[in-house]
């Protein structure tokens, strides 16, 4: 079979051109999008480096930042080539010169100098804030001024050997004057405390007035020395020894406002010839919710006298006068035990109470700068398991023992005495006069008196005294019935003085005084009768 031909002007199928084929639409998607992302990184790469380009800065700044962050300003002081070391030493001389210029009367100099002193302070506060090291030209302005008004100084002979005797002398004067001050203000707070404050002198001149000019109290007064209560050992007994009316006041005052039965409480008061009728009237004209008050006279005990006294003894001899009145010149003894309360008769009382109670079995002993806050009479029940003294116990502080206030050294006290008993407060206790006649407790006290004659086993006061008499005798009470430090101790616990039965202010800030501490002056007042009009009088004008 023949070939076929095909149609002229046409090419066969395996000869002809093939036709041009178009890429699809996805392809040309996907390009696009690599091109964007590429235009987009390249241009977020610029910026970026750009924004980290480090800045231009002259000489080498950067390093200097660098270097500035990490500055210790201590170690600038201790380095000697630092210009805060220069300048803290140039400081230094400034200031002593300063001081040397004010003690001639170079006020001008002095003035100049301590004005660069405070731009010296500026500069080196300014370092210590910034922790930037001091350059050269901040520090140069001002060393080279303080350079010239030192040179200054020293060509008006303020040189450093006269610098020396010149702030020696006044470091000396210094020590003196502070020395001085000490002694004047223990002095003056002795003053203070031993002093009688006019408002309580004004009332004890207003009752004794009242006494001399009204018989009838006088008469009154002779009827309750007569008072079978006195002598009743069914009822409860306590011993006051004082010569402050008002203070007096307050201990009867708050005794009986706590005790569940008044009336069965039975007050022996003992005062100086001096304040006597004061505080007879005082107890004559106001009632206590029926209590029994009897106020007697120191004079009246005929039998304490110089034979059967060592105190009254001693007290007659000029030595001891010149101790306790007189005016002491030695400036190293302690001003305190020049106080002549420390020493009066009715301050020591307290070792005779069997003598002047001698009908009595119990008493309970209370100071005049105390305040009762419980009922007492339960004191009476404790068993001191045949002791003489009842007390609360001082040593939870080591100085409280028997060391801090005897001599030990001294070999009749070493030899009978343990330097580490307790110690134990005056000022609110229970005695067992039959116990005390047994173990002759004031014969114990003469002993130790007449063997203190020199002051040489304690200087003076009654608890030392105390200490040996009533040594092996105590009975330990709880440190409830009897909390102190309220005239010198700003820290007392709140909760231990209400939980207290009876708070003391020993020591020289008193209530009745205006130095008293007045966190606790109120719980003395709340006692005082403010509106008896002898009161409102004296107190309050």
């Amino acid at each position: 079979m023949p070939p076929v031909r095909s149609a002229p002007g046409r090419r066969a199928p395996e000869f002809r051109r093939s036709s041009r084929r178009r890429l699809p639409e996805w392809i040309w998607w996907l390009v696009g999008i690599f091109l964007v992302l590429g235009l987009m990184l390249f241009v977020l790469h610029h910026n970026q480096r750009e924004h980290f380009r480090p800045p231009v800065v002259d000489k080498g700044s950067e390093f200097e930042e660098t270097h500035h962050e990490k500055v210790n300003f201590t170690e600038e002081l201790l380095s000697s080539t630092s210009f805060a070391r220069q300048l803290t030493d140039q400081m230094t001389l400034a200031k002593a010169y300063v001081v040397l210029a004010k003690e001639h009367g170079n006020l001008q100099l002095a003035w100049e100098l301590s004005s660069q002193i405070r731009n010296c302070q500026r500069l080196l506060s300014e370092e210590a804030v910034s922790g930037k090291a001091i350059t050269k030209e901040e520090a140069h302005p001002i060393i080279t001024r303080l350079a010239r008004l030192i040179y200054k100084a020293q060509d008006s002979h303020y040189d450093i050997s006269t610098t020396i005797v010149t702030l020696k002398s006044l470091v000396n004067a210094l020590e003196e004057r502070a020395k001085a001050a000490v002694v004047q203000t223990a002095e003056f707070g002795q003053l203070a405390a031993e002093s009688v404050p006019k408002n309580l002198h004004c009332l004890t001149v207003k009752l004794t007035e009242e006494w001399l000019q009204n018989p009838k109290h006088r008469g009154r007064s002779e009827e309750h020395r007569n008072s079978t209560r006195l002598v009743d050992n069914n009822l409860y007994h306590f011993a006051i020894f004082s010569d402050n009316v008002l203070a007096t006041s307050v201990v009867v005052n708050s005794t009986v406002s706590n005790a569940n039965h008044p009336q069965q409480l039975v007050f022996h008061v003992v005062t100086d010839r001096v304040h006597f009728g004061a505080m007879s009237t005082w107890f004559l004209i106001n009632d206590f919710k029926g209590c029994t008050v009897e106020v007697r006279c120191i004079d009246e005990f005929t039998w304490l006298n110089a034979a059967a006294s060592p105190l009254v003894r001693q007290l007659s001899e000029m030595e001891t006068q010149g101790f306790y009145y007189g005016d002491s010149k030695n400036l190293e003894r302690e001003i305190k035990f020049h106080n002549p309360k420390f020493v009066s008769l009715l301050n020591h009382l307290r070792f005779y109470i069997p003598q002047i109670l001698p009908n009595l079995e119990k008493v309970v002993f209370l100071d005049d700068d105390v305040v009762v806050q419980k009922d007492l009479t339960q004191l009476f029940s404790i068993e001191l398991h045949g002791n003489v003294i009842g007390a609360v116990e001082t040593c939870l502080e080591s100085f409280h023992r028997y060391h801090k206030y005897l001599n030990f050294s001294h070999p009749i006290i070493s030899s009978k005495i343990d330097p580490h008993t307790c110690g134990w407060a005056f000022g609110m206790n229970i005695f067992d006069l039959i116990a005390w006649r047994k173990a002759n407790a004031t014969a114990l006290y003469h002993y130790w008196q007449e063997q203190n004659a020199d002051l040489l086993l304690w200087r003076t006061g009654t608890l030392p005294a105390g200490l040996l008499t009533f040594y092996g005798l105590m009975e330990p009470l709880d440190r409830r019935w009897h909390v102190l430090g309220l005239g010198y101790d700003v820290d007392i616990d709140d909760r231990l003085i209400e939980s207290a039965a009876v708070v003391h202010y020993n020591g020289n800030m008193k209530p009745w005084l205006k130095l008293a501490i007045r966190r606790y002056k109120y719980i003395w007042e709340r006692y005082v009768n403010f509106t008896h009009p002898y009161v409102r009088e004296c107190l309050l004008h």
